[in-house]
C-alpha cells in the first residue's frame, strides 16, 4: 500500500509531467528520509531511511533529480514534518498524532501513547507549511533543491496530549501501550527554506491545537 501510493503513485505523476514542456514537479517528501540520530536534520546530511515510507520518499526525490538531469523538469522538494492542524483527515488511524488524539479525546477514549511519551517531535501548524509550498513556483532561484520545512521547537508526544487535553476542556486518560520501533527523536533545521521563502508566523502549539480542535467539532 505504501509502496503503491507513496512511490508508484507519484511516479504516475512524474510519467505525464514529462511529457508536457514548461511543466514544474512540486513534492512534499519527509523528514523521514533521513532516519534515526541525525537531529537536527539538515540538507546537507546523507538520508538513511529506516521504514518503508521514508524509503518510498527518499525513491521518488532520486526519480525527480534523475528526471532534471535527463529531461531538464525542474523540481522542488520539500521535507515537511509532522504537520496538523485545521482541513487534517483526523479519522486516518495514520495521521498525524495530533489528529489521533484529537479524534481520540472528542469521542471520550483514552489517548494512546506508545512507550513513555518521551519521543520528540517538531509539530508544524499547516498555516507556517502551506504558504511556503504556494509560493516555490513562483520563486525560480528555489527550484531543484530540497527543504526542510516546519516548525522549530521539539516537543515530546505527552506534551502534545497535554495540550489535546486542555483544548478539549477535560482530562482524558493516557493509556501507555508497548513501544513501537520508530525514531526517538526528529526535528528539522530550516536556515535554507527561511533564505529562500522568509521565517513563516510560528504557531504556539496550545493556539494551533485549540484551533484544530474547534474546527473538529465544527
Amino acid at each position: 500500500f505504501n509502496c503503491q501510493n507513496n512511490l508508484l503513485g507519484s511516479l504516475n505523476l512524474l510519467v505525464p509531467a514529462l511529457q508536457r514542456p514548461g511543466t514544474r514537479f512540486l513534492f512534499t517528501s519527509s523528514i523521514a528520509v533521513y532516519g534515526a540520530a541525525q537531529v537536527p536534520m539538515t540538507e546537507a546530511m546523507t538520508p538513511h531511511p529506516e521504514d518503508p515510507y521514508g524509503i518510498a520518499k527518499y525513491a521518488f526525490e532520486l526519480e525527480l533529480a534523475a528526471a532534471h538531469r535527463t529531461h531538464g523538469l525542474d523540481y522542488v522538494v520539500f521535507r515537511p514534518h509532522n504537520v496538523y492542524g485545521e482541513g487534517q483527515n483526523v479519522a486516518d488511524r495514520y495521521s498525524n498524532v495530533v489528529g489521533i488524539f484529537v479524534r481520540q479525546a472528542l469521542a471520550g477514549q483514552p489517548l494512546t501513547v506508545f512507550g513513555d511519551g518521551t519521543q520528540t517531535r517538531a509539530f508544524s501548524h499547516v498555516s507556517e507549511v502551506a504558504p511556503v509550498l504556494a509560493r516555490a513556483f513562483d520563486t525560480p532561484a528555489a527550484w531543484n533543491t530540497v527543504y526542510n520545512l516546519g516548525a522549530d521547537t521539539p516537543y515530546t508526544v505527552l506534551r502534545i496530549a497535554r495540550a489535546v487535553q486542555r483544548a478539549v476542556g477535560r482530562e482524558v486518560d493516557i493509556r501507555h501501550l508497548a513501544p513501537r520501533d520508530e525514531v526517538e527523536h526528529a526535528w528539522a533545521d530550516h536556515g535554507r527554506a527561511h533564505a529562500a521563502f522568509g521565517r513563516p508566523e510560528p504557531v504556539d502549539l496550545d493556539d494551533g491545537v485549540a484551533r484544530m480542535v474547534a474546527w473538529v467539532r465544527r
